[in-house]
């Protein structure tokens, strides 16, 4: 049988009449790691699903991989590209997402996951309308309902939602989260007809995602294909704060390192001017600038720019770049599953689709006003914090046409701050680069990154690392952050310095000169 994914058959079988759309719409379906299937052959490497028609008006899918099964409307497609962190049944006005987490060999406990899951969703633009614990098919399952005020900019907006954590031992839940643009209180069936079944096989991600040609500029596209081209060699950029302003202390430090930076990284908040002057500075100074443009600290502008409150905002932005006319790398909300960021879906119903609208309306804008010097660089943190399944990096990937680089972000903190440890090099990029390569067929950037001296010895992470990074070859930009974080007293936590020493200088300088 031809490899068609299971969302389009069930749209093929609501379209078309004839014994075939009967047979799919009306016969026992078997997806097998992502494809129809006429039966089911279970190993530990398989991952299956199995979907039956139970009435004129009903579905049910059972998940052997993750192990439950659910009944649904059966006009609704299913989506499991995403298996090993969701699956969705949609239709066009409601969208049902499940979730299990297994909470084994970590912090996490299925109380506290139904409590920081939750702990946002009481807030002054939400209306909570039931929140109770029950039983539900010998689970206990707490289940909230509450509803927003609709975007303008969304089409139909899902701004109802029905959510049901089910508790399945002590170490694993279960998520069921509504939403809809009507209301749901109607659809609590779903909830109540959910039920744990055997676990067979493993869950799996079954879908990969490649880039879309863009209509760059020519300097632009010439800028991508050099620095990000499958034969384009790694180089190397940096955040030095005083470069913002002042050129001149990083020209001293290229000249002890003996390497001249290809990239500044700037971090900027929404509501700033565009930054011309500073972009024509780095320009100046043979230096391209990833531009990183980030809520202002504490505040969740989601809501006020999915009402258009931001909209003249971004077309004058937009046309700022625009006129600049060279190469930006653009780096928009970045690190938004981690909760120290209030673009986080933490901070909106744990809803991941409204950080998806609020970059590709932002896109949408900038497209709209003729700018085509603009690279799109999406970059999740390496590890989701918190490490529920709803805030999974690939939940915020906002589609294939909205992306052009994968950036790559993950620190070496060190252990200043208590349950912090000391990663090298490879403990943390070689699991996110094999990840992000099965799934992405993009190039790759480490966006920003660093090592404490606090917990281990810096120079030698600094050698490892260097003697590592041919082995990650589709990482093609390389930008250490030359920064201090500070504790909450001022003093240094995380010193990132690659200067720090005269001895963390020269491990630097000669893993540059390799």
């Amino acid at each position: 049988m031809p490899k068609i994914l299971f969302s389009a058959l069930i749209i093929i079988a609501l379209v078309l009449n004839g014994p075939a759309a009967i047979g799919v719409a009306l016969g026992d379906t078997f997806i097998n790691n992502g494809v129809i299937a006429n039966e089911a052959s279970f190993d530990d490497a398989r991952d299956i699903k199995n979907i039956q028609h139970v009435s004129p008006y009903c579905n049910r899918l059972t998940d052997h991989a993750n192990g439950y099964a659910i009944t649904y409307p059966n006009h609704m497609w299913v989506d499991v590209s995403l298996s090993k962190v969701r699956t969705v049944i949609a239709d066009n006005n409601t969208r049902i997402e499940i979730y299990r987490d297994d909470f084994t060999n970590t912090v996490h406990s299925p109380s506290g996951y139904i409590s920081y899951s939750n702990k946002y969703i009481p807030a002054p633009e939400n209306t909570v309308q039931v929140n109770r614990q029950t039983t539900i098919n010998g689970l206990k399952a707490h289940v909230l309902q509450w509803q927003r005020a609709p975007l303008s900019v969304i089409d139909n907006d899902r701004n109802h939602y029905l959510s049901a954590e089910f508790t399945a031992g002590p170490k694993v839940v279960y998520t069921v989260l509504i939403k809809s643009s009507q209301p749901v209180g109607e659809l609590m069936w779903i909830i109540n007809s959910f039920k744990r079944v055997p676990i067979k096989g493993q869950a799996l991600i079954n879908k990969s995602y490649a880039p879309v040609k863009k209509d760059f500029n020519e300097e632009t596209a010439e800028f991508y294909k050099k620095y990000f081209g499958s034969e384009a060699d790694q180089c190397w950029g940096i955040f030095e704060n005083s470069a913002l302003y002042d050129i001149n202390f990083l020209k001293s430090l290229e000249n002890r390192l003996d390497y001249k930076f290809d990239f500044l990284v700037w971090y900027k908040s929404w509501g700033s001017d565009f930054p011309r002057r500073e972009l024509e500075l780095a320009y100046k100074n043979d230096k391209y600038v990833e531009l990183s443009l980030q809520y202002p600290l504490g505040e969740n502008l989601t809501y006020a720019i999915l009402n258009g409150q931001y909209d003249e905002y971004l077309r004058k932005y937009a046309a700022g770049l625009k006129d600049f006319g060279h190469p930006v790398l653009f780096r928009l909300n970045n690190e938004m599953n981690g909760d120290w960021c209030s673009y986080s879906s933490l901070y909106t119903s744990k809803d991941t689709e409204l950080f998806k609208a609020v970059w590709r309306h932002t896109y949408d804008i900038f497209k709209a006003a003729g700018v085509d010097n603009a690279v799109w660089v999406w970059n999740p943190n390496d590890d989701s914090f918190p490490g529920f399944q709803w805030n999974h990096a690939l939940n915020y990937f906002p589609g294939e046409e909205y992306v052009d680089i994968i950036g790559l972000t993950g620190y070496n903190t060190g252990n200043y701050y208590p349950g912090e440890i000391w990663r090298d090099f490879d403990s943390i990029y070689r699991p996110l680069y094999a990840e992000y390569s099965q799934v992405f067929d993009y190039p790759f950037m480490i966006t920003e990154f660093g090592c404490n001296s606090v917990g281990g010895d810096k120079n030698q992470w600094i050698r490892q690392m260097f003697s590592s990074l041919p082995n990650y070859p589709r990482i093609k930009v390389i930008i250490w952050f030359n920064g201090t974080d500070l504790d909450a007293q001022g003093k240094p936590a995380r010193i990132y310095r690659l200067d720090e020493s005269a001895a963390t200088l020269e491990a630097f300088k000669s893993g540059l000169g390799k």
